[in-house]
C-alpha cells in the first residue's frame, strides 16, 4: 500500500514538473518572437511547409465535411419542414466548430509529427547541442520560426476550411438534393455574423500555437536514440489532439 501511495505522488510530481517546464518553454518561444534577429528565410520555408503542403488534405477533408453535414442536416431538417434552415446549419456548424478543430487535427498530423521527429532527430545527432556551443541560441533559430508559422498558417487554412466546406455543402444541397441555392446562401447570409467568424479566427490561432508548442517541445527535448524520436512523435500528436478538443470546449463556452 506503501508503494503504491508513492507512485502516485512520484508521478504526480513528475506531471506537474513536466507541466512547468512545458509553460516556461512556451514562454521562452513568445517572448523571443518580437525580438531580433529576425529569421524570414526560415519562417517563410515553415509557412510552405505547415501551410501551403497542407492544402491538399484540409481542401479534401473540407469538402467531404461539408457535403456529410449537408447530407445529414437536410434529412435531420426535412422531419421538422425545416429544410430552409440548412445552409446556416452547415455554415455555422463549419465556422465555429468544425472549420477550426478539424484544420487543427490534420495539422498536427501532417505538420505536427514532422516538426517533432525533425526537432527530435536534431537533439539525437547533436545539432542542437552544437548551436549551443556555438553561440547560436536554438529556441529563436529552431523552434521561434515554427510557432510564428503555425499562428499564421492555421488561421488561413481554417478560413480556407470553412469556403471549401460550405462550398461542399453546396454540392449536395442544391446540385444533389434539388435545394434552391439562392436560400442556401440566404440563409447563410443572414444567420452567420461577424462573430461567428471571430470565435472560429479565435480558435485557430490557439490550435496553431498549441499544435506548434507541444510539437515542438516534445522533439527539442526527445529523449536519445531512434526509440526517443518515436515517443516524442507520438506523445506530441495525441497530447496536442487532446488539447485542441479541451481548448475548443473552453473557447466555446466563453464566447458563446
Amino acid at each position: 500500500m506503501f508503494d503504491f501511495v508513492r507512485n502516485i505522488g512520484a508521478s504526480t510530481l513528475e506531471t506537474i514538473r513536466e507541466m512547468g517546464r512545458m509553460f516556461l518553454f512556451l514562454f521562452s518561444v513568445l517572448r523571443s518572437i518580437p525580438t531580433p534577429p529576425y529569421r524570414w528565410n526560415s519562417f517563410l520555408k515553415q509557412m510552405r511547409f505547415i501551410g501551403i503542403r497542407s492544402l491538399f488534405v484540409i481542401a479534401l477533408t473540407a469538402v467531404f465535411a461539408g457535403m456529410v453535414l449537408a447530407l445529414q442536416g437536410y434529412y435531420t431538417l426535412s422531419r421538422f419542414g425545416s429544410e430552409a434552415l440548412l445552409g446556416p446549419a452547415v455554415a455555422l456548424s463549419i465556422i465555429r466548430e468544425l472549420g477550426p478543430v478539424l484544420t487543427g487535427l490534420m495539422v498536427t498530423g501532417r505538420a505536427g509529427s514532422a516538426l517533432a521527429a525533425e526537432l527530435g532527430i536534431m537533439r539525437i545527432r547533436e545539432q542542437i547541442d552544437a548551436l549551443e556551443v556555438m553561440g547560436i541560441p536554438p529556441m529563436k533559430f529552431l523552434v521561434t520560426p515554427r510557432v510564428e508559422a503555425g499562428l499564421l498558417a492555421v488561421p488561413i487554412l481554417t478560413l480556407l476550411f470553412d469556403v471549401i466546406g460550405i462550398w461542399g455543402g453546396y454540392l449536395v444541397a442544391v446540385r444533389l438534393l434539388g435545394m434552391s441555392g439562392g436560400t442556401y446562401f440566404g440563409g447563410i447570409e443572414s444567420a452567420v455574423e461577424m462573430h461567428d467568424i471571430t470565435t472560429g479566427l479565435i480558435k485557430s490561432v490557439s490550435f496553431g500555437l498549441i499544435v506548434t508548442w507541444v510539437c515542438t517541445y516534445k522533439g527539442y527535448f526527445t529523449q536519445r536514440g531512434a526509440e526517443g524520436v518515436s515517443h516524442a512523435t507520438t506523445s506530441a500528436v495525441v497530447m496536442s489532439s487532446v488539447l485542441i478538443l479541451v481548448c475548443d470546449y473552453f473557447i466555446t463556452s466563453i464566447m458563446l
